[in-house]
């Protein structure tokens, strides 16, 4: 595991955008706060202090979260729970959901090709997602074989420009699949977001890190309880 250096630090990986926004509170109440600077959109950095001297920050994409946790870079992390299940891999332990980030991962075509192509008569489908390792197992679970295109944006267009049959991506409200001209087919998962941990990590440092995931899991039942009375 690499522990950078200083083997005692911890480096938490948080991922850009909505998630983050969501984030920080929690670990606000968990007695975790960044720099000033981490909220500076002008600061370039990547990394940054906190107001603990064994915990730095790191700022990455969402699915980078998952490689630098996995391979010890980083020690703990907030990632969605779409991208820890696509990652899939053994070295990420995610005990506390955190109830935030919450959207569904689905499946979606052409309005109008719905009922010419009945998902229950396919045996083989080219979609195009950000996720083939989900999409690969969950039609596999249908006797579906797929062809999965890559795809990291765009996912919607891909359909009307003859494609993919299927994509499967994040909806919250479904507005821009309908904007496209797409219809939800079928729902693949629920996604929220998670704490997670690097397994080696916290055999290293079991009292350490095992005294943030409480106290992270104790801000997210007072938010919840709070929640509550409101």
């Amino acid at each position: 595991m690499n522990s950078g250096n200083n083997p005692k630090k911890l480096i938490l990986a948080l991922p850009k955008g909505r998630i983050l926004e969501e984030a920080i509170p929690i670990l606000k109440r968990a007695g975790i706060e960044p720099e000033p600077s981490f909220f500076e959109s002008s600061d370039r950095r990547l990394r940054f202090s906190s107001n603990h001297q064994n915990i730095d920050i790191i700022r990455i994409r969402s699915f980078d979260v998952a490689t630098f946790l996995a391979y010890g870079s980083a020690h703990i992390a907030i990632a969605g729970s779409d991208v820890l299940q696509e990652f899939n891999h053994p070295e990420i332990y995610a005990p506390v959901d955190l109830g935030i980030g919450k959207c569904r991962l689905v499946v979606a075509a052409k309005e109008d090709t719905v009922s010419m192509h009945d998902q229950r008569q396919l045996s083989h489908i080219r979609i195009a997602t950000k996720y083939p390792e989900i999409t690969k197992c969950y039609f596999a679970e249908k006797g579906v074989q797929v062809d999965c295109i890559k795809l990291n944006g765009a996912m919607e267009i891909a359909p009307n420009l003859g494609l993919c049959r299927r994509i499967v991506d994040l909806v919250e409200t479904g507005s821009t699949l309908s904007a496209n001209g797409l219809v939800e087919i079928e729902e693949v998962m629920n996604i929220s977001s998670k704490l997670a941990v690097n397994r080696a990590a916290w055999k290293i440092h079991p009292e350490l890190i095992s005294e943030w995931i409480i106290k992270i899991r104790e801000a997210v039942n007072t938010n919840s309880k709070s929640e509550k009375i409101d």
